[in-house]
């Protein structure tokens, strides 16, 4: 994945920070796995498994706290 598309932690509000935190962690698994065939084979494995649920959601919470930092918590 050479294409540049993220430019800037720099968001308006946190209601944005918290979307770019879920698109962080989804291209971070792409990066990981670029076969989308094996995403989705893989994906019934993961998705009712509530261990793999909870490690998800940490590094949404792990990403958007490194957003909410940039943009100085919006104060």
């Amino acid at each position: 994945m050479t294409e540049t598309w993220l430019t800037s932690l720099q968001v308006a509000t946190p209601q944005e920070g918290f979307e770019l935190a879920i698109t962080l962690s989804r291209r971070g698994v792409k990066y990981t796995q670029p076969d989308g065939e094996v995403l989705h084979r893989l994906r019934p494995d993961y998705a009712e498994d509530a261990d793999s649920l909870i490690a998800g959601s940490q590094v949404v919470a792990l990403n958007f706290q490194t957003i909410a930092a940039a943009n100085d918590y919006w104060r």
